[in-house]
């Protein structure tokens, strides 16, 4: 039984997330981590329409940052967002910036979602049906 799932992407960094010194704003990191869970997301199926379409959201209650190099526009980074598997109803993924040329580590993170009922926002205790059928496919739990 696995548990994690790593899913890797590249992207170039645009010139509108870079400040007048050429940059990246620190708050853009955060971006980058959401860009990886889309993708992770696309890859396993587990896209937050795949979510919404069950009638859940999984808002962000924690989450971290911490920075190792900076980032310039034009630079080229490889991002490595890994789920970890949890007992708990929740979403934990582990993240790794690298500088794509230099394969230098530019960040690492992590954050914490949690699963709530899409009519009422109520807090979900137990893993959802479609979560734990996704684990079964994906981490061959059963």
């Amino acid at each position: 039984m696995r548990k994690t799932l790593t899913h890797i992407t590249e992207q170039e960094v645009k010139f509108s997330e870079a400040d007048p010194l050429g940059i990246v704003w620190h708050g853009h990191f955060i971006r980058y981590f959401e860009d990886g869970r889309e993708a992770f997301g696309e890859a396993y199926g587990l896209r937050y329409l795949d979510l919404y379409r069950q009638n859940i959201v999984v808002p962000i209650v924690n989450i971290n940052c911490d920075y190792k190099r900076i980032l310039r526009y034009g630079h080229r980074i490889r991002l490595e967002t890994t789920y970890h598997d949890s007992p708990a109803a929740k979403l934990i993924f582990h993240y790794a910036i690298f500088d794509a040329v230099k394969n230098e580590k530019v960040a690492t993170g992590s954050s914490v979602q949690v699963f709530m009922a899409k009519e009422d926002m109520e807090l979900m205790l137990t893993i959802p049906p479609f979560m734990q059928e996704w684990k079964e496919k994906w981490l061959h739990t059963k």
